[in-house]
């Protein structure tokens, strides 16, 4: 659906940006569920800001970036288009967004008042409007719901299906009338069944306030069945035969009568237990279990823990990190158990214990059940409600789940109730070991669980003032360590320097920098590399398209700034340049393109002639003149094409015309020059020269001028990192973990925006922090920082690390002398791996099944045996360890 242009003119650009500036600040301020955001495409939307220069995101766009269009014209009519996936529906409701949208990339928000002013601006469309939704059980925060509930209606009277697209936050007698309004029936008669997997799971009524508490799923089954004076009638009975999937066991809700150990019926509804076994199930039930002990606590069934999780749409990063944890045999053994008891619902960082029993059950649902799949959708609606950021259907970290989920639960699981305040104090002179005791202590006396007894560790970190070399030490736990590949700490940028004196030809240098540096230590990597003498600086800059994009003048920016595909250089000139003006020379070949890169060189402010140009240049160039050509070959030809009627030799060596300045005997090139701002080939004049702060000119090339220099060395600037080259190595190129370890513990300083407040020095200071391994978990959870974010760019590293499957010993790396009393050895038995890039992907998990020495690949509900050798692979993502104890070590 197209709105056309309204017939009025719109206000002017500037106009425009204040009014929607002033919109945006009035919806920002005025935030309540449901109010309406309007998605439209970031194409368009950019071209917008552009023409008007409104800043909406934070970061105002560049009209000189290559990857946003280069008219700055009026934007044509909005073209939502694109995003939408079945644009030839009848009704706007009925538009679906493409799935694999992401926001800032394909499209952008904008709040209602805004959307009307564009349309009547503009015109365009098809109206995509959202509403806002306040989601969280607890830790409440607004959130668009882009994509809303999409339900696929059956009608068991005759087994027809419709589309039902309404927000989670809908209520069931919402869905009720919705469909009844679909279908023609008054809402009385419309019964609605939970149709999972296609079977019959759950009727849908009132009792559950919201459609998202009925834990219902992004495209799932919904069954319609017809009230007739009470009771339910359908004409046609709806067929579950030859439907494997109605054979997948839906993970129970938790009544609250439920025993914390009580098993699940086949239908997926918790059996309330007493602290007997009750010897009257039925034997279906009772040989999913080996035993159950006096005391409520459940053995794991043998073969247990092989069922697969369904994957519930993009849910595969939750189902790899939940399967390693759920072969992490103390978190087995722990909530195998009765732990009712321990669950803290007073915490308000915790989720009132509700997490933590979702967790429990489904793990009980692993050990307990066959080799079958069983769908997380109690756990997953737990989750989303906890932790909006994890609501939706597209892809995310399995990392940050885990992150989210060791704290949730320990948080639900916290032993102290009533948490002690406790005023940190400084070592004050004493021995670490003393110290890292009393800090270990006082962070117990707060936080007590089987996490922190399980998964938690502890690091020292040294910061040192770079001004008074005071030195500050805290000990700090950790829940898991993220390590750093080595190529990702470290980039390898290549940069062509050029001599603005002309004294050398122009020579790539390769270094290696911080990839989390700034331009200041690109520059000190090159002064170093090329032997810059003490009297030269060096001036950073892109080039694009054979001219200078722009110049990477300030000492703080980004590296990140940097894309691997730019062509970067580097111009050696004068360190101080007090009195000096730049010049910056273009080249234009003989069919009038642009040629090489461009060169760089300063003149005294003195200089204000054409002729102190034409030295410069001349200077300039020398590097490049061919060997073979003499004296005799550069000087005017008078009669030849190119100085027939122009060889008015000057005294300074230039030949002068009204079209330009040739160059004669002083200067051997027979080249205009020509302003570059003007497109018409207009002179410079020495008025030019001498008034302007800087001057960019452009020497148009012949044939025969091109005869007497060789310019390759200008031509084909490497890439800052070679197009086409990848981070995968091979497993000869591969990295070891431990060097990954040496990376995270290596000294470095802070960055510049984590500086540190110096108590000596009384200022923020840029210190040097050391990390160091003090005390080591019984389960070391070790994260392979693959991914790397930040404002210009994303990237994932597919580099293969090898890492010990037995005998990961890292006692050289813990400090604490007390460490020699613990052991250091570690087992690997669990992997969560990531394939594939940044914009899809798919995540697995290999497991190593408790008691049993087989490793087992995890596929969401797919479960196959996997051989040891074949389990290091480049995905390999989080690494999960156990402590061998003594004698225990193979």
């Amino acid at each position: 659906m197209t709105i056309p242009v309204m017939g009025h003119s719109s206000p002017s650009p500037e106009e425009q940006r204040l009014i929607v500036k002033g919109l945006i600040d009035h919806a920002e301020a005025n935030l309540k569920e449901g109010n309406f955001y309007y998605v439209v495409s970031n194409r368009w939307f950019v071209s917008w800001q552009m023409y008007t220069g409104l800043d909406v995101t934070g970061y105002l766009m560049s009209a000189d970036s290559p990857d946003l269009p280069s008219e700055l014209n009026r934007p044509g009519p909005i073209n939502n288009s694109e995003l939408v996936s079945n644009l030839t529906a009848s009704e706007p409701d009925s538009l679906e967004l493409i799935r694999t949208l992401e926001e800032g990339r394909d499209y952008v928000l904008v709040p209602e008042d805004v959307w009307k002013k564009l349309l009547e601006w503009y015109g365009g469309g098809p109206p995509l409007p959202r509403k806002l939704i306040l989601q969280g059980s607890i830790h409440k925060k607004f959130n668009i719901e882009v994509y809303p509930l999409t339900l696929k209606l059956v009608d068991s009277r005759d087994n027809s299906e419709a589309v039902i697209r309404i927000s989670k936050k809908a209520t069931i007698c919402e869905l009720c009338e919705k469909v009844g309004a679909l279908k023609g029936l008054p809402q009385n008669k419309v019964c609605i069944w939970d149709y999972f997997n296609n079977r019959k799971n759950l009727i849908l009524d009132s009792s559950v306030k919201t459609l998202e508490d009925a834990n219902l799923e992004m495209d799932q089954h919904i069954l319609l069945e017809v009230q007739d004076h009470g009771e339910v009638s359908s004409t046609n009975e709806v067929s579950l035969a030859g439907n494997e999937l109605a054979l997948v066991p839906i993970e129970p809700s938790r009544s609250a009568v439920t025993i914390a150990g009580g098993p699940t019926l086949s239908n997926g509804y918790s059996m309330n237990l007493n602290s007997n076994f009750n010897p009257g199930l039925s034997s279906s039930l009772a040989d999913r279990c080996d035993s159950h002990d006096s005391h409520g606590a459940l053995r794991k069934r043998e073969k247990g823990g092989l069922a697969g999780l369904q994957n519930l749409g993009n849910t595969c990063f939750m189902n790899s990190a939940l399967q390693c944890l759920f072969h992490t045999a103390p978190l087995v053994d722990y909530f195998l158990e009765d732990f009712s008891d321990e669950i803290n619902k007073q915490n308000p960082l915790g989720m009132r214990g509700e997490l933590a029993t979702a967790f429990g059950d489904l793990l009980r649902n692993i050990w307990l059940a066959s080799r079958t799949t069983i769908a997380p959708r109690v756990f997953k609606g737990k989750l989303s409600r906890f932790a909006p950021q994890f609501s939706g259907y597209n892809q995310h970290d399995s990392q940050e789940l885990l992150a989210f989920l060791l704290d949730g639960l320990h948080e639900d699981l916290n032993r102290v109730k009533q948490k002690p305040y406790i005023e940190m104090k400084d070592s004050d002179g004493r021995g670490d070991e003393e110290y890292a005791d009393e800090c270990w202590k006082n962070h117990k006396a707060r936080n007590d669980s089987i996490i922190v007894d399980t998964c938690q560790g502890q690091y020292k970190s040294t910061l040192v003032c770079p001004v008074c070399d005071n030195i500050s030490i805290t000990f700090d736990p950790f829940m898991y360590l993220t390590l750093p590949l080595p190529s990702m700490v470290n980039r390898t940028m290549t940069v062509t320097v050029l001599h603005g004196d002309g004294s050398r030809l122009p020579m790539p240098y390769t270094v290696s920098v911080s990839k989390n540096g700034f331009c200041r230590d690109l520059t000190q990597a090159l002064c170093t590399e090329c032997c810059l003498r003490h009297d030269e600086s060096l001036l950073l800059a892109e080039v694009y398209d054979h001219k200078i994009y722009r110049f990477l003048e300030s000492p703080l920016e980004s590296l990140f700034s940097i894309k691997d595909d730019e062509h970067i250089v580097a111009y050696r000139i004068p360190k101080e340049r007090t009195g000096l003006k730049r010049l910056e020379i273009v080249h234009r070949s003989p069919d009038k393109k642009l040629l090489g890169s461009p060169l760089v060189s300063y003149l005294l402010e003195e200089c204000v002639t054409v002729s102190d140009i034409g030295i410069a240049i001349k200077s300039v160039l020398a590097p490049f003149k061919k060997a073979h050509v003499s004296s005799r070959d550069i000087h005017c030809e008078k009669g030849s094409s190119s100085g027939s009627d122009l060889c008015d030799e000057s005294e300074n060596g230039f030949l002068d015309n009204a079209a330009g300045h040739n160059f004669a005997s002083e200067f051997p090139l027979r080249l205009t020059v020509v302003d570059e701002r003007s497109s018409n080939g207009e002179a410079i004049d020495d008025d030019y020269v001498k008034n302007s702060p800087f001057m960019r000119i452009t020497l148009n090339w012949t044939d025969e001028e091109l005869d007497l220099y060789d310019v390759s060395d200008l031509e084909d600037l490497p890439e800052v990192c070679k197009s086409g080259f990848t981070a995968k190595k091979t497993r000869q190129e591969a990295i070891s973990l431990f060097s990954c370890l040496d990376a995270f513990l290596k000294e470095e300083p802070l960055g510049l925006d984590d500086m540190w407040y110096c108590p000596h020095c009384k200022e923020h200071r840029q210190a040097s922090k050391k990390l160091d391994l003090w005390r080591l978990p019984e389960i070391l959870v070790i994260h392979l920082k693959r991914f790397s974010y930040s404002r210009y760019l994303k990237n994932k590293l597919d580099t293969f690390v090898t890492f010990p499957i037995q005998n990961l010993d890292l006692g050289k790396y813990v400090k604490s002398k007390e460490a020699s009393n613990i052991p250091c050895m570690y087992e690997l038995y669990a992997i969560s791996n990531h394939y594939g890039g940044l914009g899809g992907g798919h995540y697995t998990a290999y497991a190593k099944l408790i008691d049993e020495d087989r490793w087992y690949h995890f596929d969401d509900s797919h479960v196959s045996s996997v051989n040891e050798t074949d389990i290091r692979t480049a995905a390999a993502y989080v690494l999960f360890y156990r402590r061998v104890k003594s004698g225990e070590a193979k």
